[in-house]
């Protein structure tokens, strides 16, 4: 049976009463808060006793890495970082490795809303190896993998419904987020576009109540102030008496999109570069990839005295927006070293997240064609950090497929309002132009190849996302046609889980019979020397294990099926050989049945038959 087939099904409850839920969602964001406080605490104290040499918990990650004291052998500081990520990650939580977003989303729509609690835990203490020794990812997505995490174990503490449940995972989600960047609204959003299923009162208040908790939380200790503060953009720069400058954003929207479509192509690739190799010598793997890391990372502070690809990269972002670089050379290496150590380190088996990187390549890209347009047309008022700040949310909304959030999120980072309408037009090119080019984002990308499809709407149709290896059940029993009622009785009697076997004529499948009333009757009443092919049924059909339910559901409809037969990947024709499972409306009706506990307010448990 399949994965979905195994996982044992929550308990059905009522739900929480609204206050309490409303507290859980004020917990969570408590938790949030201070979590992304001690996941910031331990990543400085990792990054000031490995890399500097130094205890202390004070790490700004806005002002340039100091030159560490271990001269050359610098170098070898992240393979420390990625023998213990690994050991973590093999030994204790899988889950834990990675960018921690789909892990997320991945337990939202196919685990039911349940993340292990250790996960919180072993994905922190990953990430801050990984950052803290040179890493180059980023901090947002544990902090939410952590969130969520914690959201998860209140549902499983306090009963409550699915949806209640998976309210309190996106509550986790955002409120990390938010706390991580100081941006309430822009978590809110974040959770809304890639988490939730639905958009109503009953969840986006206590998510919203999440938010903005984790958010005073950070604060408290993080201070108030914006994640950038953009000295160059003091006046405003941009207004409806220079609409030239919309023509310009466009462009860089345009090629926004191309750059996040290679990001996100060039981080699965490497993924795949390394895969078999990982699978078989996990702490070689990782260890290679950021030895090369460590020399990129040394290589580039020999030339130009600063580490710059280093972690979450916020000091390179700073300079871009303070007009602190104007190389358009150095730009250009920059962009280049930072995705391949992005890609090194998260393909060799790292843990962190893809955020950051994001904000780190459209910042350098977009100051680069700043700079570039001012020299092209040096009599008009151009500001490099301008597209600097359009380029990050061109980069993070075409990457992540979150483009509100990106909007919002950067408004939030820069709190200057006259970047809504420039950084709207980069946003959208960019997110339209990378789904031409590549359907699915940074986050669900990663899903798909697994075989789980994500929605594309808040509205959730399960049917669009299940295919048919999701549900079917396993390889039914075979038997001759020429083998009598009494052979199948026996059969039947043999394999008592089995609710539908084959009737094959030598290879060959010619029709099925159902474990039911119906045949069991006939069984009963007629003789036993009777053939099988008397009684065996021929309405069924042929589908593809990666096909969607929908479609399923659609051919069965007409030829008025009973059941589908499903065939392995790349197998056609009717022969026993191929059919891997048996798809039939009762399990067409679980997928329907898990639908209703997402969208339903209450479903009031049935009693026991007695």
């Amino acid at each position: 049976m399949s994965q979905l087939g195994q996982q044992e099904s929550p308990p059905i409850h009522p739900p929480l009463s609204r206050i309490s839920l409303l507290l859980l969602a004020v917990l969570t964001g408590v938790v949030a808060g201070i979590g992304a406080l001690l996941f910031r605490g331990l990543i400085a104290l990792v990054h000031n006793g490995l890399f500097l040499g130094t205890y202390g918990l004070s790490y700004d990650a806005n002002q340039h890495t100091p030159l560490s004291p271990w001269g050359l052998a610098v170098i070898f500081v992240p393979v420390l970082g990625a023998l213990i990520v690994t050991f973590l990650v093999t030994k204790f939580a899988p889950e834990a490795k990675g960018h921690g977003v789909p892990e997320v989303m991945d337990a939202v729509y196919y685990g039911k809303g349940l993340i292990r609690p250790m996960v919180a835990l072993f994905k922190a203490l990953a990430s801050a190896f990984c950052i803290g020794t040179g890493g180059s990812v980023g901090r947002e997505g544990p902090i939410a993998q952590i969130g969520s995490a914690f959201g998860s174990t209140m549902s499983q503490i306090f009963p409550m419904t699915a949806k209640q449940r998976i309210t309190l995972i996106a509550a986790g989600a955002g409120g990390g987020i938010a706390a991580t960047f100081n941006t309430p609204i822009g978590g809110l959003l974040f959770a809304i576009e890639l988490l939730m299923h639905e958009v109503s009162v009953s969840t986006l208040v206590p998510v919203a109540l999440a938010t903005v908790t984790a958010t005073y939380i950070g604060q408290l200790f993080f201070g108030v102030h914006p994640a950038f503060v953009i000295p160059a953009l003091e006046q405003p720069y941009f207004s409806v008496l220079s609409p030239w400058l919309l023509l310009y954003y466009a462009v860089l929207g345009i090629g926004m999109g191309v750059l996040a479509t290679l990001y996100i192509r060039s981080l699965y690739r490497f993924e795949d570069l390394f895969a078999e190799y990982s699978k078989a010598h996990p702490y070689r793997c990782h260890a290679g990839g950021m030895l090369l890391v460590g020399i990129l990372m040394y290589l580039i502070m020999r030339v130009t005295g600063h580490y710059y690809i280093d972690g979450v990269g916020y000091s390179a972002i700073n300079d871009a927006l303070s007009g602190q670089m104007s190389a358009l050379g150095l730009m250009a290496a920059l962009f280049a070293l930072k995705l391949l150590a992005t890609c090194l380190t998260l393909g060799s088996g790292g843990s962190g997240g893809i955020f950051s990187p994001a904000l780190f390549l459209g910042a350098i890209a977009g100051c680069a064609f700043g700079v570039l347009c001012q020299m092209v047309f040096p009599n008009m008022e151009i500001s490099p950090a301008a597209f600097a700040v359009a380029g990050m949310a061109g980069m993070v909304g075409g990457a992540t497929g979150a483009p509100m959030t990106a909007i919002v999120m950067i408004f939030e980072m820069t709190l200057d309002y006259s970047v809504i309408l420039p950084i709207t037009i980069t946003v959208i090119l960019s997110f339209a132009l990378r789904t031409l080019l590549l359907k699915d984002s940074i986050y669900t990308l990663k899903l798909v190849r697994r075989g789980h499809f994500m929605p594309a709407g808040l509205q959730v149709n399960l049917l669009q996302m299940r295919t048919s290896q999701d549900v079917m059940q396993e390889k039914p029993a075979s038997i001759d046609h020429e083998a009598s009622l009494q052979d199948l009785w026996n059969l039947a009697l043999s394999h008592p889980q089995k609710r539908w076997f084959l009737v094959v004529d030598g290879q060959k499948v010619v029709g099925v019979i159902p474990r039911d009333g119906a045949w069991a009757n006939v069984i009963n009443q007629a003789e036993e020397s009777q053939q099988v092919a008397a009684y065996m049924r021929r309405d069924f059909i042929y589908v593809g294990e990666r096909e969607k339910l929908v479609n399923v559901v659609e051919r069965m409809h007409t030829p008025h099926a009973a059941v589908a037969l499903v065939l392995g990947r790349g197998e056609h024709g009717n022969m026993q050989n191929t059919v891997k499972g048996v798809l039939s409306w009762e399990e067409i009706a679980v997928v329907l049945e898990e639908a209703a506990d997402l969208f339903s307010e209450y479903r009031q448990p049935q009693s026991p038959v007695s």
